[in-house]
């Protein structure tokens, strides 16, 4: 495919290279609605109240824990365009010893659920797909996710608390927000 277009409509990947978006950690996640469109719901005296579109998407954030074993989700806030939030992936460690170690292939399972099911794209995708497919089933037959995500690696504790104060804050800080869109 690279050869037909030679790679004049490749959009360069805005993951860290070398990373394994499925090893344990915690995540910083924002996904935006198309266009920033106001679809969620609404900042009234520094709170979010959410649309009947927000609630489905604040009730399928919180369900993906339920959904995926190996996800917890920390904070997280539904705004009016967008959603941040804290997925923390928690693989279980298997240790295998030389004589019973599993060859993996390209085409192996990582884990119970095959290699890129419980990455952090895919939890993001089934999130998007589910969210959708209730708010479409309800009417809301415009509403559409911004085709991609954004993410941070969470490092350390101190990142970690910082990026739940900014979660908890972010409604407070709506009115200076450069993406809002009325």
């Amino acid at each position: 495919m690279s050869e037909l277009f030679k790679n004049k409509y490749r959009i360069k990947s805005t993951r860290l290279e070398h990373w394994d978006y499925s090893s344990n950690g915690a995540y910083f996640v924002t996904i935006c609605t198309k266009n920033r469109i106001n679809y969620l719901g609404k900042i009234i005296n520094g709170k979010m109240e959410l649309s009947e579109i927000g609630g489905i998407v604040y009730f399928e954030w919180g369900n993906t824990e339920k959904i995926r074993t190996n996800v917890l989700i920390d904070e997280f806030i539904v705004m009016p365009n967008h959603i941040h939030g804290i997925v923390i992936i928690e693989n279980e460690t298997v240790v295998e010893t030389h004589c019973n170690a599993s060859l993996r292939g390209i085409n192996t399972p990582i884990n119970k659920f095959g290699p890129q099911s419980n990455n952090l794209s895919a939890i993001v995708r089934g999130f998007k797909g589910a969210t959708t497919n209730k708010i479409h089933s309800v009417g809301f037959n415009n509403f559409a996710w911004q085709s991609r995500f954004y993410e941070r690696i969470i490092r350390n504790e101190n990142e970690l608390n910082r990026t739940r104060e900014y979660i908890i804050n972010n409604p407070i800080k709506w009115e200076f927000d450069r993406n809002r869109f009325n």
